[in-house]
């Protein structure tokens, strides 16, 4: 058996057009299915990087209320609950520029993280979830 490896986040949103079509313009991502669950009625867009594989599931059921919706890292990390998403990118001050760009709200501006030698930046993104942009050496 090979070693258990993430296949996908899930992240529950309001507005799973608009999320999906931010998720695929701020980081590249496309549409990989489209599903619906009618007994519960929950819809689905699972969203993959083409190039990296990694995929980001979105679902939404009608009636469903926002949650955490913390305003920085700090305050997320007082839930015990997933606080952010994260994204390794490639040039942290395009990307987080790109993102505000898109409608994100910037959180933290791009600087140097705790982890020697990796930048950092946060921005919520338009439904108010905290993203993380990474930038390793």
């Amino acid at each position: 058996m090979s070693e258990p490896r993430l296949d996908h986040v899930g992240l529950a949103v309001h507005d799973l057009d608009g999320a999906a079509a931010w998720y695929c313009a701020a980081f590249g991502y496309e549409r990989e299915v489209i599903l619906r669950v009618d007994p519960i009625d929950l819809d689905i867009v699972m969203l993959r990087h083409a190039a990296h594989g990694d995929r980001l599931e979105l679902l939404h059921r009608p009636g469903s209320s926002a949650g955490l919706r913390a305003a920085n890292p700090a305050e997320a990390a007082l839930s015990e609950t997933f606080g952010h998403i994260a994204f390794a990118v490639r040039g942290l001050d395009a990307a987080f520029a790109r993102a505000v760009g898109l409608g994100a709200r910037p959180v933290l501006t791009p600087q140097p993280s705790p982890e020697k030698g990796v930048r950092m930046a946060f921005v919520a993104d338009p439904e108010g979830n905290l993203v993380e942009l990474l930038e390793r050496p």
